[in-house]
């Protein structure tokens, strides 16, 4: 693939995860989003549907990660970095999800920080800002 095109797949790529992050309220049910926007430590959690929360939670973390796929494997270009990407984006996903019900279920406020971070990775791209620069690091060491 030529090199503009590349970039130019990356920049797609990028603009993807900035259209969701932008959109966020449109496309998902969170009812999260405004609680976290408010001074949420001194207040109680917000009605939520469970079964739509969780659902609408795992769709955006699916969308997140496969963007996140198609830029690791555009900027490296090895079947064995999307490999193990993939199975750290699954075990994250099965890791995060247990606190997630949790606290979706059980809210108490002295854990709505713990929640908030746990929550952020899981619809937020964080784990590719953690995963590029490892692999970086790999490759210049390989």
């Amino acid at each position: 693939m030529h090199k503009i095109v590349t970039y130019f797949l990356i920049g797609l790529l990028l603009m993807l995860l900035v259209l969701i992050r932008a959109y966020e309220n449109v496309l998902f049910y969170d009812p999260y989003l405004t609680f976290f926007k408010n001074d949420y430590l001194y207040i109680d959690s917000p009605r939520r549907e469970i079964v739509k929360l969780v659902l609408n939670t795992t769709f955006r973390f699916v969308l997140n990660t496969l963007i996140s796929l198609g830029i690791l494997y555009l900027i490296f270009k090895d079947r064995s970095i999307i490999k193990f990407s993939a199975l750290i984006y699954f075990v994250a996903y099965v890791l995060l999800l247990i606190p997630f019900l949790y606290f979706v279920v059980n809210p108490k406020q002295e854990d709505y920080y713990l929640f908030f971070n746990i929550r952020r990775f899981l619809i937020q791209p964080i784990i590719l800002i953690l995963l590029f620069p490892a692999f970086y690091y790999y490759k210049l060491n390989r």
